[in-house]
């Protein structure tokens, strides 16, 4: 990979203008580049001078900058309560400490992969994108939007703590990309159950709370199993997706029902 010229730009206006260049990318914390397939990049825009690296808590709810890497999510006290430990539950076997020290949540959300755990467990909290061009927007509104050529200012979650909130992964190497992930996320009667790493992006059903006994969580992960699209690659069949998925659904839901 050949970067051709370096900005770091001072204002958001002008990011988004340096932006509209071809073959320009956003920076971030540069770990996920990788896995794009260009072999030039014409501009490297740097935004680490517009402080998007915070954490906020307002009366909105939270407001994580997209600079804002995954090791602060993971050890942030705030963002663990709000959500029952979830959010540090989906980044911590994300390769490694190192790697979540520079990886941002901008990118991480912005890049819409299908493995991503990030994805799973914010669209699930109700998160919204702040987007400089765009606007606000859910997250799941995002993730299904393709908008290219913006920047994430911001990722928001709602002010109103979920009542329960459970992610469950499973990886056939605790550093490696999931085979799949699920978070089921309790906000009074409403459930949202999000499945990722399908190995397709992540999405969510909205349900009401199945009955607290165990034939009723079986067929709750049934239904979602039946009603999610799965495939193959080569950490897993499509077939052994669909049993994950069974699985993690009814286990998340034992969980938040133990402990709620």
């Amino acid at each position: 990979m050949t970067i051709l010229d370096y900005q770091k730009p001072a204002s958001l206006e002008e990011a988004y203008a340096l932006l509209g260049k071809k073959n320009a990318v956003i920076l971030g914390g540069g770990m996920w580049l990788r896995l794009q397939k260009r072999k030039r990049i014409s501009c490297a825009i740097d935004l680490s001078a517009l402080g998007l690296d915070q954490i906020e808590e307002t009366e909105e709810g939270f407001r994580i900058g997209a600079y804002v890497t995954l090791r602060q999510i993971e050890v942030h006290p705030g963002l663990a309560a709000y959500s029952h430990g979830a959010i540090t539950a989906a980044v911590d076997h994300i390769v490694g400490v190192q790697f979540r020290n520079l990886a941002t949540v901008g990118g991480s959300v912005f890049g819409r992969f299908g493995f991503s755990d990030i994805l799973t467990v914010f669209t699930a909290l109700g998160a919204s994108v702040e987007l400089y061009h765009n606007g606000v927007m859910p997250m799941e509104a995002f993730a299904d939007s393709g908008i290219k050529g913006d920047i994430i200012t911001h990722i928001l979650l709602p002010k109103k703590s979920p009542d329960a909130c459970v992610y469950l992964c499973h990886r056939n190497a605790s550093t490696d990309f999931p085979v799949l992930n699920t978070t089921v996320c309790l906000r009074g009667k409403e459930l949202a159950c999000s499945v990722g790493s399908r190995p397709l992006r992540a999405v969510t059903a909205h349900t009401d709370r199945p009955e607290q006994t165990d034939e009723a969580r079986r067929a709750y992960a049934e239904k979602i199993m039946e009603n999610t699209v799965f495939s193959s690659n080569r950490r897993g069949s499509e077939e052994y997706r669909k049993a994950l998925c069974k699985t993690l659904v009814r286990r998340a839901l034992e969980i938040m029902d133990r402990e709620e």
